[in-house]
């Protein structure tokens, strides 16, 4: 009788300390919030660490923390103190991904980084893995077709100064032998990049910035055109969502003039 008052008490220590330690981990995520808030990233990080620590299971606290990481690394910038930190923020949200392996949040912010690296292989394996977990997401639609003209746009640029051609000269490219490589090694990739592209207008008819990406893709991969003719009726069809774009953009700033009461200026 005294042995099972004894594991009676010592469990109902146990759940006591557990208890404790769980409001002291959301009061720790509450100071957090608060810090980032107001964008004191370090501030929040040092919070939010505690809260992990105290509650290693708490992934709403981790979520955050990665997220305080990822605030804090500023994309283009070369340095080792900018890359720990996009390190810091990729690991934590590969730990919220070991506890909840369908967080959009977290597989959007790991592709994100990717993309914001330059790794476009790797981003476009993410952007692709959250289309499995949200087949409706515009954004990663939209996002793969960036990822393909930044693969494709500047092997095009490098193959027309070869050719001692301006990116901005008329196409298609006339050395057969350098179209036919570019085709066989990007073509696919452009294809797919407006593929990409048309899914996120799908979703989201007024994606202006889809729709200047297909503009793009659609300009530079007429230089790949077999003759002139198919050249030009590419050059049109660009030229139609570069128009398309302006007027959507156009009518959004209409719409948000009015719906704010403001003045909006007509722009070329």
């Amino acid at each position: 009788m005294r042995k099972w008052t004894l594991t009676l008490t010592v469990a109902g220590l146990a759940l006591l300390s557990a208890g404790c330690q769980q409001l002291k981990s959301r009061d720790q995520l509450n100071k957090g919030v608060q810090a980032f808030k107001s964008a004191q990233y370090p501030e929040a990080v040092e919070h939010f660490k505690t809260a992990v620590e105290l509650e290693p299971d708490f992934s709403v606290a981790r979520l955050y923390l990665a997220t305080a990481y990822m605030q804090q690394y500023i994309p283009g910038a070369r340095s080792p103190e900018n890359d720990q930190m996009a390190q810091a923020a990729h690991d934590q949200f590969m730990k919220v991904l070991e506890q909840t392996p369908k967080d959009k949040v977290a597989i959007a912010s790991v592709a994100s980084l990717y993309l914001n690296q330059g790794k476009w292989d790797d981003a476009k394996q993410w952007y692709e893995r959250l289309i499995g977990v949200n087949p409706s997401d515009a954004d990663a639609y939209y996002s793969l077709g960036f990822i393909a003209w930044s693969q494709w746009y500047p092997e095009l640029g490098k193959a027309k100064a070869a050719l001692g051609m301006k990116q901005e000269d008329p196409g298609p490219i006339k050395d057969k032998k350098v179209k036919e490589e570019l085709k066989a090694k990007y073509l696919p990739i452009v294809d797919a990049g407006l593929a990409a592209l048309d899914k996120a207008l799908q979703i989201r008819p007024d994606y202006d910035d889809a729709m200047a990406y297909e503009n793009l893709l659609v300009r530079e991969r007429a230089d790949l055109a077999d003759n002139k003719d198919e050249y030009e009726k590419q050059i049109k069809t660009a030229d139609d969502w570069f128009n398309k774009t302006v007027a959507t953009r156009k009518d959004k700033a209409e719409k948000k003039g009015k719906s704010t009461g403001g003045i909006v200026s007509d722009q070329k």
